[in-house]
């Protein structure tokens, strides 16, 4: 724990994006892969994905698909430039970030009650999967062949196939195993963590654990030795963490359950309003989670059997909610998205050139103004 608070709290702002004409909030975060590639990617509430240079902040590209809301960003683990976007028209689209094209280059077509709202790409960049609003009494998770997605201008892929019984409401997030592209994990506003192998037959072989959270899916990712981990934050800001190597064992799998992790760790020194969600810092084995207050500041706690611990904060930087972040192990930079419309890159020992002040923006968007009433309704719902 000490190696991450030591890490943690030598973090300084770096570089800030500049504040857009139609600044909206910053909803997601990912970086591009492998030698050379310098690029972050963020999707914002007013239905867009920005692309920016890693190291500077500069914006490159901007991508859009009106009337279409876009759900996530993710860049392809091994194909360079390729990233991907779920999108409320009932498909994942794919650009080339190395074209001047603001076109996708491919679409991955659902089928025609498909609303996407969360998507993952396999570690082997093989398959692609996505996950659906309830419509009528369905959710689905979608899977498609990922191969060659920028290989060719503008052509659409149909499904391999779907997963349509292990969920029973919105299938929030979705993730793909870091080193086994065979494990799937997701999670959904109906409580459950499903973790499935698609190597099997069929959906009711192919899930191999049902955890139960108790309440909406906020957040979910792999942990632990081998990734044999899941866990899960709540829209009522609980956390739960899953030991899936005790399914076979008499070992419990459940190995923290806590209802609001805000009433366990908010104290004198700290005080938290919400999580955003959480990390596995491989090369430390520890599992992070990050929470975040309402003027700005994000603060990160080690995880363990015992409870959430804080390890350190960030302040100064944003100015509103914190929705997103990213912590580049590699070179153990560390980059934040917020409600303020802005991007910061935090790096260790950093100095911030001086820059005006721009003024605050904090206009709810329709986007924020549906995730609250969702929440809001999970906790009258859970009452």
């Amino acid at each position: 724990m000490e190696k991450i608070r030591e890490q943690f709290s030598s973090l300084q702002i770096a570089k800030r994006s500049a504040v857009m004409e139609d600044p909206n909030y910053l909803l997601d975060i990912d970086i591009s892969r492998g030698e050379g590639n310098d690029l972050v990617a963020v999707s914002c509430s007013n239905k867009s994905i920005r692309v920016y240079n890693r190291e500077t902040l500069t914006l490159l590209q901007e991508y859009s698909s009106p009337p279409g809301l876009l759900y996530g960003v993710r860049f392809a683990r091994a194909n360079e430039g390729a990233l991907f976007s779920a999108c409320s028209d009932g498909t994942v689209k794919c650009w080339d970030t190395r074209s001047a094209s603001v076109e996708p280059v491919q679409l991955f077509c659902g089928y025609p009650s498909n609303v996407f709202i969360s998507f993952d790409v396999s570690c082997n960049n093989l398959i692609l999967c996505a996950g659906t609003e309830k419509v009528a009494e369905d959710a689905f998770i979608v899977f498609w062949d990922a191969r060659g997605c920028t290989n060719r201008p503008f052509p659409s892929k149909s499904p391999l196939g779907v997963y349509s019984e292990s969920h029973s409401d919105d299938i929030v997030k979705i993730r793909f195993h870091p080193i086994q592209p065979n494990l799937l994990v997701s999670g959904s506003t109906d409580g459950l963590v499903n973790v499935f192998d698609i190597n099997r037959d069929n959906e009711d072989d192919a899930l191999l654990s049902t955890c139960n959270s108790g309440s909406s899916i906020s957040f979910i990712g792999w942990s632990g030795k081998d990734y044999r981990q899941v866990y899960c934050t709540t829209h009522d800001e609980g956390f739960c963490w899953w030991d899936l190597s005790h399914l076979d064992t008499e070992e419990p799998i459940t190995l923290k359950h806590i209802s609001d992790a805000r009433e366990v760790v908010s104290g004198e020194e700290t005080k938290l309003d919400y999580l955003i969600g959480g990390l596995y810092h491989e090369k430390l084995d520890k599992l992070i989670i990050a929470a975040g207050t309402t003027a700005g500041s994000i603060c990160l706690m080690d995880c363990s059997t015992e409870g959430l611990t804080p390890v350190g904060a960030l302040h100064g930087g944003h100015s509103a909610t914190i929705r997103s972040f990213y912590w580049n192990m590699e070179d153990s930079s560390f980059l934040t998205g917020g409600e303020d419309a802005r991007l910061l890159l935090w790096k260790p020992g950093a100095v911030e050139k001086a820059i005006k002040k721009k003024t605050h923006w904090k206009a709810a968007s329709s986007l924020h103004q549906r995730v609250r009433v969702r929440q809001n309704y999970f906790k009258r719902k859970k009452k």
